[in-house]
């Protein structure tokens, strides 16, 4: 799977740990930045995470932060983008499941490292079940 990731300063040890796992998984990564803890505006990093998934150049999309809020927020107003903010492996399973989720949000400071690659893990493996469900996404999408 073809994968764009990006942080923020508070989420950047995660997004570093992520990538290795991902590729390592045999997924393609694009890191979108930053590229350390110092002190950045998290949309200039996010933004283009989202803008990526929504042309199509990539599957999925992962985007951090400390709490993750700031960064679903951004991602999520690029038109296209369904990122779901999660915080344990129920949220990862159904924001796929109900919302065809295409970019997750992780918060670092919200749970610890293994909480977060369960995730991830889960987001990228989880089928979008389809039903009632798909009519309004795509409405939502045009």
């Amino acid at each position: 799977m073809k994968i764009a990731i990006g942080s923020d300063h508070a989420g950047f040890r995660y997004k570093q740990e992520i990538i290795a796992h991902l590729r390592a998984s045999g997924h393609e990564v694009a890191d979108f930045g930053t590229d350390s803890t110092e002190s950045v505006d998290y949309p200039v990093f996010i933004r283009p995470v989202a803008e990526a998934v929504a042309a199509g150049q990539f599957e999925r999309g992962i985007v951090l932060g400390g709490s993750g809020n700031g960064e679903a927020i951004a991602a999520n107003r690029v038109k296209g983008v369904r990122c779901g903010l999660c915080w344990n492996a129920e949220s990862a399973r159904l924001t796929r499941m109900h919302n065809d989720a295409n970019v997750l949000s992780i918060g670092e400071r919200m749970m610890d490292f293994a909480t977060a690659l369960e995730i991830v893990d889960i987001f990228l493996s989880t089928a979008f079940e389809g039903g009632r469900h798909v009519a309004r996404i795509q409405q939502l999408d045009a």
